[in-house]
């Protein structure tokens, strides 16, 4: 199948309807905490609370949406003063002492969680640059920047950050070039920063040599330091989701960079392997883990479908269609666009739940936890929304 023009449009005109007045009004205003600042995000299928601690990753989410609807949907006094909440609660209550940053508070923002990773600090990174570009606070945007170099540190610098593993089978993971990647692709749109483009060039070339395997037809999650497989549980665990997230970044700078021939083959090759690997097709949808090579997977929610690798799906296949104007992709995004809105969709409350079984029944009705609140969804309608607008 081919979208038409009209097809394109009404797919635009979906994604902004949906973002605007479905998923955007079932976080916001109410989420905002009038009293100790940043967002109760924890929420049931009503909107309802089912807890008020404060997850910094969602935090950082959170002010990037609410800013970046500022810079790029229409600029709204209650937008922008939302997202300086956030801002604001992240640096008063979530740095540690040694400048790291903690994963999960209370709702006053007392430390309960550290992880070993900087997660945190990069979506804190693209939440400053796109407030700062909606404020015009330059020292915000320096802020930004500096914790983007110390976001480049813990990528780079051995042991600066405390390891999980002992060195007994040393391995890598995709979600650092990736996450790093994306964080610098969004500090160069909003405000900008010279070391951007030579370090994105240096993380999708590593994604490139040492995670995509185009002699078995996959983009590894885990591999040696030398980019081997670790024939191990862990080492051969794919997840089919997060490999096309990255697929959509690769494909996203080959637009930026006037439509880069290579990347285009790169990033569509990354979403070919993995949605054959990810699709299921008995019940249709991403299944969340599989085995480089079939066997069990080790992680009991491995056939289950989670929301957000479905947001990233849709944003690959249409990003990929507009690029190439394979009909494959067309039909791919139908099938998965289909899916998720019918399944995932609350049309009674708003917003997406969060957790199917395999077959597509409900798991369960949170709307928002430590790890699911405003940004997967609302990312992919926002930019699904403003590729289609582009097309005209």
């Amino acid at each position: 199948m081919n979208y038409s023009e009209t097809d394109l449009h009404t797919l635009k005109t979906f994604y902004e309807r949906q973002l605007l007045q479905d998923t955007v009004p079932f976080w916001f205003p109410r989420s905002v905490d009038e009293q100790y600042g940043g967002y109760l995000l924890m929420r049931d299928q009503d909107g309802s609370l089912i807890d008020d601690d404060k997850a910094v990753w969602i935090q950082g989410r959170a002010a990037w949406l609410l800013a970046t609807l500022y810079n790029t949907v229409a600029p709204k006094q209650e937008w922008i003063d939302a997202s300086r909440s956030g801002i604001n609660f992240l640096f008063d209550h979530c740095f540690d002492t040694d400048g790291q940053m903690f994963f999960h508070v209370t709702r006053d923002g007392k430390p309960i969680r550290k992880r070993r990773y900087f997660f945190s600090e990069t979506f804190a990174v693209i939440a400053m640059a796109a407030y700062a570009k909606a404020s015009g606070d330059e020292g915000i945007a320096q802020k930004a920047r500096e914790l983007f170099g110390k976001c480049i540190e813990y990528a780079t610098v051995p042991g600066l950050l405390p390891a999980k593993f002992t060195s007994t089978r040393p391995s890598k993971g995709i979600g650092v070039p990736m996450i790093m990647i994306n964080t610098a692709q969004q500090l160069r749109e909003t405000i900008g920063d010279e070391r951007c483009d030579g370090y994105i060039e240096k993380w999708i070339k590593e994604i490139e040599t040492d995670f995509v395997k185009h002699d078995i037809k996959c983009v590894m999650e885990q591999v040696a330091p030398d980019g081997s497989i670790i024939d191990h549980i862990d080492g051969r665990t794919l997840n089919p989701g997060h490999a096309i997230e990255g697929a959509w970044f690769i494909l996203h700078e080959a637009k930026y960079r006037n439509n880069d021939a290579h990347l285009i083959e790169l990033g569509c090759t990354m979403l070919d392997y993995m949605w054959e690997r990810g699709w299921d097709k008995e019940h249709g949808g991403i299944l969340y883990y599989r085995d480089v090579y079939d066997r069990p997977v080790q992680e009991y929610w491995q056939d289950m479908k989670f929301w957000w690798p479905h947001n990233e799906v849709i944003i690959a296949t249409l990003l990929a269609y507009t690029l190439t104007g394979n009909e494959k992709y067309a039909r791919w995004h139908k099938m998965v666009h289909d899916y998720a809105y019918d399944k995932f969709h609350d049309p009674v409350n708003g917003e997406w739940f969060g957790y199917l079984h395999r077959d597509g029944s409900l798991a369960q009705t949170a709307k928002g936890n430590l790890f699911k609140g405003p940004f997967h969804l609302p990312r992919q309608e926002w930019y699904c929304m403003h590729l289609l607008k582009q097309l005209k």
